[in-house]
Formats: structure tokens, sequence, C-alpha cells
């Protein structure tokens, strides 16, 4: 296949090519392994290529459709997922020198059921050292940098997912997000990520940044491509104890319905008061839209929002750094000094901390979920600037500004969605975000399908690759 078939093609088409054969594995997996070649060297969106692997992986897809064998949804496409989603023979780093030479035995389950799907690795992706942080300026493997203008970081944790995506190095992408690190980097790449709810994928064999935080979900070219991943890892896993047990929905089946009718709120408080004007303005346009498809969009208050990030930030820490113990006292050496400050200052909470903080955090969730029953979804700009440069971020992080927006609904363990809703002056991607109740991932994905279709920003690349 041409470079410019794989630029174009979503993965929801490479599968039905596939399925047709009318393309196969192989070629598929060739053409996205020279993309990788010519274009990882400039964005660095890969810690690991798999190319050898990839080629007898998508030999055997081959092999199988030609024997007329259909092993799932994703049969034959190729992937490529975060560097802390164990992989079973393949290494997987967490983007750290300490687990730089790491060989896992095991996949993680959610890969486990990626592969059951039928689809194949490419390799593995640059990310934020141990997901701590909003960059991917990676000090042990190199920052990732922005196809939209490689000046400017892709946003982090998930940076090397949402480059590989919005470059077409892969099909599609699992990231984690524990304060946005799927939708922020989506928003910044102008791409598509799904923060799922809680426990609706699991989080057996992903590297831990925060156990009650932590989520895991697709990154994709399209809000379709990401329903198709969702079908793929949703699912109870009994070794995983937040997982949880309910039958997820046929979410592409979702995808058909409109959305008139629908009740949609647009916050009044926090969500704009620091956002750029460019960006407010794409996300209020959105929301006219969505009303123009038959939506009613009513201005809400959410309550308890403005302490959201003051009640969260103790609990992520404070976990992070449990988690960490061993290698703070053994190799403090090893860390970024990022992620070392990070990782110290979630040694200084105490029992109390945490335990108010997790008790804050329940009068937050309950305060979103009343406000969630008079609305189906709430409109947010994902976050509130564009990508800034990589020199700006080197000297000062705008940390707080990038997840401002997305890490309540990590709180809340809501699902939220990032879909692009336009480009700011500079060319740079403006992200929408989508959050809805608990499990009702079909709401949230039909709204977004409804807006990437009227607002014509599906599957826009960047101009450069």
């Amino acid at each position: 296949m041409g470079g410019q078939d794989l630029r174009e093609l979503t993965l929801a088409e490479a599968a039905s090519l596939v399925r047709r054969k009318k393309v196969s594995p192989v070629e598929l997996a060739g053409g996205y392994l020279r993309r990788i070649e010519a274009l990882n060297p400039s964005l660095n969106a890969y810690i690991t290529v798999a190319a050898d692997e990839a080629m007898r992986w998508a030999q055997q897809a081959e092999d199988d459709v030609a024997r007329g064998l259909d092993l799932g949804p994703l049969h034959g496409v190729p992937l490529a997922i975060k560097d802390l989603f164990a992989t079973r023979g393949l290494r997987t780093t967490a983007g750290s020198k300490i687990l730089a030479d790491w060989v896992p035995e095991e996949d993680a389950h959610v890969v486990v059921r990626l592969r059951r799907a039928g689809a194949f690795l490419l390799g593995k992706l640059n990310m934020h050292e141990w997901a701590a942080g909003a960059t991917t300026i990676n000090p042990h493997f190199g920052p990732t940098t922005n196809p939209w203008d490689t000046t400017r970081i892709p946003g982090g944790s998930s940076g090397g997912s949402a480059a590989a995506i919005a470059a077409a190095l892969c099909a599609g992408s699992l990231g984690s997000d524990t304060a946005g690190s799927i939708r922020m980097p989506s928003s910044l790449c102008g791409i598509v990520g799904l923060k799922p709810t809680y426990g609706l994928a699991s989080l057996r064999g992903v590297l831990p940044l925060s156990w009650s935080l932590d989520h895991v979900g697709p990154m994709t070219r399209t809000v379709e491509d990401a329903a198709l991943i969702m079908e793929a890892i949703a699912g109870y896993d009994p070794r995983d104890p937040s997982s949880v047990d309910r039958p997820a929905p046929d979410y592409r089946d979702a995808l058909r319905g409109d959305v008139r009718g629908l009740r949609l709120g647009l916050p009044r408080n926090y969500f704009f008061d620091e956002a750029d004007p460019e960006v407010a303005a794409a996300v209020r346009r959105a929301a006219s839209l969505l009303e123009a498809e038959g939506a009613y969009v009513t201005e809400v208050d959410v309550p308890g929002v403005e302490q959201a990030f003051a009640v969260g930030l103790p609990v992520l820490v404070a976990e992070a750094a449990a988690y960490h113990e061993k290698y703070l006292r053994e190799r403090p050496g090893d860390y970024g000094e990022d992620v070392l400050a990070l990782l110290k200052g979630g040694q200084s909470q105490t029992a109390v901390d945490y335990i108010k903080a997790q008790r804050a955090r329940i009068e937050f969730r309950q305060g979103l979920e009343a406000l969630l029953t008079r609305i189906d979804v709430l409109l947010t700009p994902t976050t509130p600037i564009t990508a800034p440069t990589i020199e700006q971020c080197r000297a000062e992080p705008p940390t707080f500004a990038l997840i401002r927006c997305t890490s309540p609904f990590n709180l809340a363990g809501l699902p939220a969605l990032s879909v692009p809703c336009g480009l700011s002056e500079a060319g740079l991607p403006i992200g929408l975000q989508i959050a809805g109740r608990h499990f009702e991932e079909a709401t949230v994905l039909r709204v977004g399908a409804a807006y990437e279709q009227a607002g014509g920003w599906k599957g826009r690349l960047p101009p450069t690759v």
C-alpha cells in the first residue's frame, strides 16, 4: 500500500478491507513500518518497533484469512500501544530507565483482548516517564514531537500514541489516563481519545500511576474506530479488583443514532474561565452545531469543580509514591527530575490528607452525578490551550493548564471523549470534550460521532505528514 492510502485509512476501513480480502495484513504492516522508518526519527513516537514480530503476526493473520478464519473485528489490523501495557516477549519500559530492559512474561488483560479480536502490534509507543507528566519530554528516550508542528509537544502522558495516530504510524492505539493522559494529547494532536468509565476496561498488567484514578482506553482517528477498540477491550476481569462485572453494549450500533432530543450542558463555571478565546469559540461553535442537529443546549453550573484538582492531587501523588516506594529507596537517581519531585511530594502526604481527599472526592462525584440526571452529557474544552512548544515546557511545564478540564472526570470515574473541533490561527488542533454518566459510553460516542460528521473534522490529518 502507498503512504497516501495509509494516511487516509481509518481502523474500521482497514478491518473491512482485510475481511473482504481487498488488502492483506502483510501489506498493511509493511506500509506502516515504512512510514515509521521515514517519520519516526523526527517524531520519536516509538520506543520499540517490533518489525520482525509484526511481520510474523501479519503473515499469520494473512494465512488465517486465506483459510477463511475470522478472529474478530480487528483481524489483521496493526496497532501500537503505550509502553506501560505489559506485552509478552516484547520489552515494556514505562518510559523509564528502571524498566528499560524489562520483558514481561504475559500480556496485560486488554492486550489479550486485542489479540483475541485479531489485532497485532507494530511496537510500543513513547510516553512521559512512568505516565507522571503532561509533555512526553522523556529524559531517557527523548521527547516526542507533535506532527502538526514538531517544535511543539504532543501532550502526555500518552504522547507517543497521539503522535503516532496523527501521523498514521499505526491504525489505532491504547493509552492510559489518570488526569487526562488520553484526552489531552488527543486534543493537542487532533485525534479522538476516549477515557471510559472506571472499571470498564481492566487495569491488570498496566503499570500504574494511581490505582484509583487510572483508566485505559482507545486513541484513534475517528469515533467509529474508538468504538471498535472499546468493544474489544471492555469486559469483566475477575483478576482485577477494579473491574466491574457488567455487559458491554454494541458501541458501534449507538453511532447510528442522532442527537435529536439529547440534553447537552455547557458549563457556566470553571471550564471556560482560563480558555484561550479561540478554544472557547471553537467549543461554543461545536455546541451550536449540535443544537442545529436537534439537541438541546443549556448552560449549567458544575458543582465543586473549582476544588477538583486540589482534591485529586493528594490521591494521585500518594498512590504513585506507594507504588514506587522500593524504587525510590533503591534507585532515586534513575528518575527524571520532574517525576522524582512528584513522587517525593507523594511521600510527604499523610494518611489524614489521603482520607480527607477521598471523602471530598465522593462528594464531588455525587454532585456531578446529580447534575447528569438533568442533562445527558457535558460539553467542555478538552484543553484550554493548544500545544505549547517543547522549549516553553522545558522552561515551565503548563501541567495544570493542560489537565485543568480533563482531571475532574478521572476523580469522578465518568466516561469522557475528546474529538477535534477546529484549528487555531496557528494551525494547531482544538479539542471538544464530551462527558457523560457512568457506563453510558454509547451516548458519549453518539454525540461525538454526530459532531464529527456535522463538523467535517473526521480523520483530518496534519498537512506535513
